[in-house]
């Protein structure tokens, strides 16, 4: 970042930039685009939840619905965004690895058809370690919240 203005630039990142930034892919890339980023600060992770998710046949298959971990994980995989944008060329041969989760709370269930937004923002960041609290929404609706840390590590 090169100016005071790169620090409050919000930007918005599409499928294909998001697999080239992280290393997952179907069936556990959680996110469908990224907006709203604001380097080391902020991100809004979308996900569109569709029936054809596999997790979907065994949870539940007479009331589908979104494993909580899954969530949980479409919070580290929008956090694992920020940082590797906010990183730079910082990040090339990185991986963005869970550390804890702590105060997981689960408030409504999502199913097929919702689109899920997840907003992540930086709590703490120091070296190689950073801290996020994280929020899950449907049609403005909390339906998860959590707080996890995550390190920046060597592959």
């Amino acid at each position: 970042m090169d100016s005071e203005a790169d620090l409050t630039e919000t930007t918005f990142i599409d499928i294909e930039k998001i697999v080239e930034m992280i290393p997952h892919r179907y069936p556990f890339l959680m996110i469908d685009r990224v907006s709203d980023l604001v380097p080391e600060e902020s991100a809004v992770g979308h996900k569109n939840v569709t029936i054809n998710e596999p997790h979907f046949q065994g949870h539940f298959p007479s009331k589908p619905i979104m494993p909580g971990v899954l969530i949980i994980e479409a919070m580290a995989q929008t956090s694992a965004v920020l940082v590797v944008h906010t990183l730079g060329g910082e990040a090339v041969d990185k991986l963005v690895y869970f550390m804890s989760v702590e105060n997981a709370k689960f408030r409504r269930p999502v199913q097929p058809g919702d689109v899920m937004k997840i907003y992540v923002n930086t709590k703490q960041h120091r070296k190689a370690v950073w801290k996020f609290d994280g929020v899950a929404k449907v049609d403005e609706q909390i339906v998860a919240e959590s707080t996890f840390t995550a390190m920046i590590i060597d592959q």
